[in-house]
């Protein structure tokens, strides 16, 4: 999933691609709420990976949005 910032007017607008399940879902909730950027830092701080974009691809897996 990728996320472009595209300044249109005077604003700034973030252009999402279109989920492909839930996995998409609640990994653009949490770029929004800004908790994916605290997990990253802390990610590369302890070293360990956070396990989420298997987590996110084995949610879109299992409950995917229909076409």
């Amino acid at each position: 999933m990728s996320i472009t910032l595209r300044t249109i007017g005077p604003k700034k607008k973030y252009i999402m691609d279109k989920s492909k399940g839930l996995g998409d879902s609640i990994e653009k909730l949490a770029r929004l709420m800004k908790i994916k950027p605290l997990v990253d830092k802390v990610s590369a701080t302890t070293g360990k990976d956070c396990g989420c974009k298997k987590r996110q691809e084995f949610l879109n897996k299992i409950l995917p949005y229909k076409k």
